[in-house]
């Protein structure tokens, strides 16, 4: 893509030239009401006609060299593999998806949850993640690390929209959790006076990627509670759409 659309965001990282990697705003497709206008998920109560035409729509602006992996997601940690399981017709129930295979769209959607995109620096290997407070704490991220042949240390990750620190409010529960398993993430909670915390999505996938040996980590500068022309939020409007964060290979020249 020459000129991006103004619907459409490209990381800023520097991944090999045949990695291809997109992330959608909400604007610029064909839903009305609380899912004005590109929302691309089918679950949420929207026309499906419109979803349809969003998605076919989504995946032109974007170039993509064939129909994206759609996932049902559910706060998990499976890793869909589409360059194994691409004649699959029925729904894929995981939260991840990773590729070796040229032209296999790996994609996530989210309206709050932090979407992922890693790479490897040869540019061998992608995946997409969807990454809420469960998966995270589940583990979604060692899970699709678990998949690269690279090292650690070879992989590159972007991190796409998000609910930013000062919107996303969790109970003790979830603090909890997270610092049950790595004592480093109590600096990603700020106590509030209701005695609940705002918890840093962001932080808290930084510090599992650096647990894993993962240092070149990019994004994570969003916030989609707060920027509500550009992004769905369900944080904020309960009812709404969901954006998409995609990543693929190209066929090699």
């Amino acid at each position: 893509m020459h000129k991006v659309p103004e619907n459409l965001l490209l990381p800023d990282w520097p991944a090999p030239e045949q990695v291809r990697a997109v992330s959608s705003k909400r604007t610029g497709g064909y839903s009305g009401q609380g899912f004005a206008s590109l929302n691309l998920g089918d679950h949420v109560g929207d026309e499906p006609t419109a979803v349809a035409r969003n998605r076919r729509l989504f995946q032109t602006l974007s170039a993509m060299p064939t129909k994206p992996y759609w996932l049902q997601q559910v706060h998990g940690v499976a890793v869909a593999r589409p360059d194994l399981e691409c004649n699959q017709t029925g729904p894929i129930v995981a939260d991840a998806a990773y590729s070796r295979s040229a032209e296999r769209v790996c994609i996530v959607m989210t309206a709050d949850c932090l979407p992922l995109l890693l790479c490897d620096k040869a540019g061998r290997e992608v995946a997409a993640v969807h990454a809420g407070w469960r998966g995270l704490a589940a583990g979604v991220i060692e899970q699709t690390v678990k998949q690269f042949q690279a090292k650690p240390a070879d992989i590159l990750v972007w991190l796409g929209p998000a609910i930013g620190p000062q919107a996303f409010e969790v109970g003790a529960e979830v603090r909890a959790a997270f610092i049950k398993q790595q004592a480093a993430a109590s600096a990603a909670f700020t106590t509030q006076p209701s005695a609940k915390y705002l918890a840093d999505l962001y932080l808290l996938a930084r510090l599992r990627l650096q647990a894993l040996g993962i240092s070149a980590i990019y994004g994570g500068n969003f916030c989609t509670y707060q920027q509500a022309d550009d992004f769905f939020s369900y944080r904020r409007d309960g009812q709404t759409g969901r954006m998409a964060t995609a990543i693929w290979l190209e066929t090699p020249q």
